[in-house]
Order: C-alpha cells, then sequence, then structure tokens
C-alpha cells in the first residue's frame, strides 16, 4: 500500500472521526498496560515541549514512522525516530503500547506484525513516559528507568543526552544519519567516539573514517554564538553505574534550543532555534571544504583552515611527495621529510600553534609536560607529541593528557577556536648540535660583503664603547629596577618597570599549555596578555635551567641597554622567590628563522628584502 502525505491526512482524519470535528489528534502524558497510541494520539511530556506520535516524511509516498519531536516549535523537527528500517504501511491498523510482557511494542495488523520493540526487560505494571528533554523512558512500578530512547539515539543528541564515550560492557554508542532529508531510513554515516579512546569524535561512512573532530583538551564550556552573550554551552563528563564514561552538553539558563545532529550527507552541525528567523540556525557545520575530510591532505600534510579558502599544505620540514600531483590537487600522497631525522644528533622540536593534533597517537599516563617531553625526545621513534590537562579525571582517573605519535602523522589541521593546541614537531637540525649543523652550512652562502659589514659594525662598537668609558677593567655598577651588578660598563641606571608574579600567571591562565609559544635551554616562553590589551611573551627561567641571579640580571641588563627597532625589547621583568621571568614585546610574526627556512615563506624574500634585513642586522649589532 502507497501512502502520499495527502494520504497520511486523510487516515489520520479517518481513524480520528468521529472526534474530528473538535480535535484531529488527541494527547496523553503517559502510557501504561492496556493503552494505546494510535495515528490519531500524540504522546506529550509535561511542559509541552516534545511529543511522541506518528508521522509521515514530507515528500514520502509510502511510510509512516513513530518519532519524537519538538512540539512549541512551528518547524517540524523529528529529533528520533522508532521504526528506521520497518515503516509502517498500513496506518489504519499501526498502534504502539504496552504489551502484555510490559514492553513497548509498535505493531501493526492488529499487533500481528511487529516493528519495532524497545528491549527491556519483562516486568510488571511498567509505564511510558515523554521527559521534558525528549527522552521517551520505560518505568518500571517503582519508577526504575527500564529503556530510553537517550540510550538509543537517531541522528540526533539533544542537551542533557548521555554520549557514552567508553564500550567496556555496552556497544559503542552511535548517532546515524538519515538516508535522505525526508527518508528517516538509517543511512551511510554514523557518529560517536573512537572505539580505542575517549578523547575523540569521529563521523564513518560505512566503517571508513569521514571526519574526525579534533582530540579533547579538556574544555568544559564555550560561547559558541548562542543567542545572548550570557549564554553557555558547557561540558560534563562523568562515570555510569557500570563504569563506563559519558558526557552531556547543558545549555545555561535563558540559552536557546541547541541540537547537534548528522545529515544524510555526512556533515555534523550545531543547530540553534532562531527566535527572530523562527528557524534553525547551524552554528558549525562540519566539515565544510574538501580538505576537512579525513586524511583528505595525505601524510605529513595538513589543512589550514585560517586561509580564507582552506587548502592543503605540508607541515613544517617537509615538501609535497609528488609535486605535479599537488599543484594539480591531488594530495593524497602527503608530503615527505626535506631532511631526515638524526635521532641523539641535531634533532629538536618545533611549536605548531593552533593545531588539531593528528590521529593514531599513543597515549602515556600520568605525565607532566616535562614528562611528556622528555619521553617524546629520547625515544627515537617519536615524531611529535602534545599536552592537555583535561581539568577532570572522570573519563579514566588522569587528568593528564600525554600524546606521542610514533607513525604517519595523519589528518591534520590549523584550526581556530575550540581543540586548538599546540603540536610539537621533531625537526632535523632543531637542537643546540643540529643548529651548529645549519649554521655550517649556511656560512659558505654568506657574502664576503655582509662579513665584512658585520666586522667594521663590530670594530665602530669598539671604538665607541673605549671612547666613552675610558680604561677598561674600572669596576662600575648598573642599576636597573631593584636589579644591582657590577659589569663595567659605567655608573648607568637604566629603568625597567617590575610587574608582579600574579599579574602574569593571569596574563598567561596561569602559564596554559594553549598559551606556550616554544621553550630553550633556559625555559618556556608563554604568550600573555597583560593590562588587558598588551600582549607580550613571558620567558619563565626553569629552576633546572642552571640560570642563577647573575645570569638573570645580565640578561635584563644586557636587554634592557639595548633598545633598536631591529631588536626585540624587554618591556618588564618579575622576580618572586625561585620565579624568574622576563617580559617581553610580542612579535606576531615570530623570528626570521620562520621565513627564511620555510619552503613557502622564503619565497617572500627576495634579494632587496634580503639586503635590507643584512644591514638591519649590521645597525642592530652597532
Amino acid at each position: 500500500m502507497h501512502l502520499s502525505p495527502l494520504h497520511c491526512i486523510i487516515i489520520l482524519l479517518l481513524i480520528s472521526w468521529p472526534f474530528s470535528s473538535v480535535l484531529i489528534c488527541t494527547s496523553v502524558s503517559v502510557l501504561v498496560p492496556g493503552m494505546r497510541l494510535t495515528p490519531s494520539k500524540t504522546l506529550t511530556s509535561d511542559q509541552g515541549s516534545f511529543a511522541l506520535g506518528f508521522f509521515c516524511p514530507s515528500n514520502s509516498t509510502q511510510n509512516m514512522y513513530v518519532g519524537i519531536w519538538f512540539d512549541d516549535i512551528p518547524v517540524h523537527t523529528v529529533v528520533w525516530v522508532a521504526n528506521h528500517d520497518n515503516p509502517i504501511t498500513d496506518a489504519s491498523s499501526a498502534m504502539l503500547g504496552m504489551a502484555n510482557n510490559s514492553k513497548l511494542v509498535l505493531s501493526e495488523s492488529n499487533g500481528h506484525h511487529i516493528l519495532w520493540m524497545a528491549n527491556t526487560v519483562t516486568g510488571s505494571n511498567s509505564s511510558v513516559k515523554l521527559l521534558n528533554n525528549g527522552n521517551l523512558v520505560v518505568l518500571s512500578s517503582d519508577g526504575a528507568t527500564l529503556w530510553q530512547s537517550f540510550d538509543n539515539p537517531s541522528d540526533t543528541v539533544l542537551a542533557g543526552m548521555p554520549m557514552r564515550t567508553t564500550h567496556d560492557t555496552h556497544p559503542p554508542w552511535r548517532i546515524v544519519s538519515w538516508k535522505g532529508p525526508e527518508d528517516p531510513s538509517k543511512g551511510r554515516f554514523s557518529g560517536g567516539n573512537d572505539l580505542n579512546t575517549p578523547l575523540q569524535f569521529f563521523v564513518w561512512d560505512g566503517s571508513v573514517p569521514y571526519w574526525r573532530g579534533a582530540v579533547w583538551t579538556g574544555y568544559i564550556s564555550s560561547n559558541m554564538g548562542l543567542q545572548t552573550v550570557s549564554s553557555l554551552m558547557y561540558l560534563t563528563v562523568y562515570k555510569g553505574t557500570a563504569g563506563e564514561s559519558y558526557a552531556t552538553f547543558g545549555l545555561s539558563d535563558g540559552s536557546s534550543r541547541i541540537l547537534y545532529k548528522i545529515d544524510y550527507s555526512g556533515k555534523t552541525v550545531l543547530l540553534r532555534w532562531n527566535t527572530s528567523l523562527t528557524d534553525w540556525t547551524p552554528l558549525t557545520p562540519w566539515p565544510v571544504y574538501r580538505c576537512n575530510f579525513y586524511g583528505y591532505c595525505g601524510p605529513y600534510g595538513y589543512c589550514d583552515n585560517t586561509e580564507a579558502i582552506p587548502a592543503c599544505k605540508c607541515l613544517d620540514g617537509f615538501d609535497p611527495s609528488n609535486k605535479t600531483e599537488w599543484v594539480t590537487g591531488i594530495f593524497s600522497q602527503g608530503c615527505r621529510w626535506k631532511e631526515a631525522l638524526e635521532c641523539g644528533g641535531g634533532d629538536g622540536f618545533l611549536t605548531l600553534p593552533a593545531m588539531k593534533v593528528p590521529d593514531k597517537f599513543l597515549r602515556l599516563w600520568n605525565k607532566s609536560f616535562d614528562d611528556c617531553t622528555v619521553e617524546c625526545s629520547r625515544n627515537c621513534s617519536c615524531l611529535a607529541y602534545a599536552y592537555a590537562n583535561l581539568s577532570t579525571n572522570n573519563i579514566d582517573g588522569d587528568t593528564t593528557r600525554c600524546l606521542m605519535w610514533t607513525g604517519v602523522l595523519i589528518d591534520v589541521e590549523k584550526v581556530g577556536g575550540i581543540g586548538n593546541e599546540n603540536l610539537y614537531l621533531r625537526l632535523a637540525g632543531l637542537s643546540s648540535k643540529g643548529r651548529k649543523s645549519i649554521i655550517l652550512k649556511v656560512i659558505p652562502a654568506i657574502s664576503a660583503s655582509l662579513l665584512l659589514v658585520l666586522l667594521l659594525a663590530c670594530l665602530v662598537w669598539f671604538r665607541k664603547f673605549k671612547g666613552k668609558h675610558g680604561k677598561k677593567g674600572s669596576p662600575n655598577r648598573l642599576i636597573v629596577g631593584d636589579l644591582s651588578i657590577t659589569d663595567g660598563l659605567g655608573e648607568e641606571t637604566c629603568e625597567v618597570p617590575f610587574v608582579s608574579f600574579e599579574e602574569i600567571v593571569s596574563a598567561t591562565n596561569n602559564f596554559s599549555v594553549s598559551n606556550l609559544l616554544g621553550q630553550g635551554g633556559f625555559g618556556k616562553v608563554y604568550k600573555g596578555l597583560l593590562h588587558g590589551d598588551k600582549e607580550v611573551a613571558v620567558k619563565r627561567l626553569s629552576r633546572g635551567s642552571g640560570q642563577g641571579a647573575i645570569e638573570f640580571r645580565n640578561e635584563v641588563v644586557v636587554i634592557a641597554k639595548l633598545q633598536h627597532r631591529n631588536l626585540v625589547r624587554l618591556v618588564f621583568y618579575s622576580v618572586q622567590g625561585d620565579e624568574k621571568l622576563l617580559i617581553y614585546e610580542y612579535l606576531p610574526n615570530k623570528s626570521l628563522d620562520a621565513f627564511l627556512f620555510d619552503s613557502e615563506k622564503k619565497l617572500m624574500l627576495n634579494w632587496t628584502t634580503r639586503f635590507n634585513i643584512i644591514k638591519g642586522v649590521a645597525r642592530g649589532l652597532v
């Protein structure tokens, strides 16, 4: 029997007759044994937010389904379907109700043809209720939940729905797309957490990865374009009674309705109900561009989402494996090393900020950031690492998140917003020994004229220094703020503003890993926002670096005295106990080497530009 949308309407009218002259559909708030829900009735939540009933897709020619939808908004939005792959074909005999064994059953042909059944234990005096959050529950006589639709989702996640992130005793939790925009049959795409770790969300096309979300960095709240500035979307992570981990999202009071779904095309989208437009507004659809698809840019390639039109690029230290294919838009072969790793020779780590880190990682447990760095450094197979504090141990009892990659780096993106973090990439020539190797390779290419300029600059500086300060060796004291040191440079006072340690902690978000710009032999450098609007780079000297008070004062003295447009400027310093911090101006374009040794950026430096840089270096030395 084929049912058009018009047939559905006619059948609903006929079934509800003779009451149709007063009310086409009646509603109830609870189903108990002996009660039946037919196409003329709905089950509604107490506050009228949701309804459960029979519906026909708008362009369906034959099928009717039982589902849950929002009942207090004008756009018919189905959020759960019972009989995805067993549609009702005989609406006149369809009914949903409690069987004699207190199981919830959807059937037609007067109960002889079962289309769907809630998988519950056999009981007595059970009842069915639709809660105000859209969850359909089967309750025992004492009020215990025997079954709930939230544990058996369709294509939509609602606020408060528990998303199982581990799969120890239950089958994997999945949301499954519809087959088409008006076809509720199960489609190709499914979404859920990685089977091996609760830290990342996947969308699969069948069994093949289609898209992967960012690895969880510990964020618990976000203002994601909600209706008001005060609206907040927050994440709760907890363990259930069976020991498995769950995550739910919630909304602050006053927030508009939010739902998360996977559509028939495989795209996941966060939707907000827009009251003024009386429609759903998409907030964060993924994937948006082709290079957002899983592994689209190939091994060691990444999708740069910061570009106006996101495109595939090679990670720093890599070139396209097949340049001919790369320029034609074929990226499957990815990228290859420019220079082979040396392991214990000149290898070091380059900080890549604001990244969605790769898939296929190894997690090390209960490690600090320094421990994580050491573990990767001493493992010759470790190609990269990343670190985060998860802010909760409810998933697995460990708030640290040290990730290492020992295989191919795949599915990497440069991103913004939630989920971005630093990826520390192992490259040849970045350690102190490696830098010496680079210098040895670069020196033959430096022109004799540059060397001459540098020598002349040193000579000018020496003569000026000797003429100004007279005989060498006369000890004088230089005072910088409340720091003093005897350096033989003359009696001078150079003021450098002092800033409290508490202000630096606030500016760097308590030295958050997400603010880490890099690290060297004497400590780490963090980006900070001081006094609300001043971007700074905070060098936090390591307590185990060997740099004591003398070295610290030396650096303050030297940098404070050198004020030049070609030299980074020291703007503040801070001392508290063992904490020694130098606060420099923030350079958003990084240092010169970021351009000289980048295969794309170096093309911006023509000879005229390079010669001007050479002259600037000489002026800085003078």
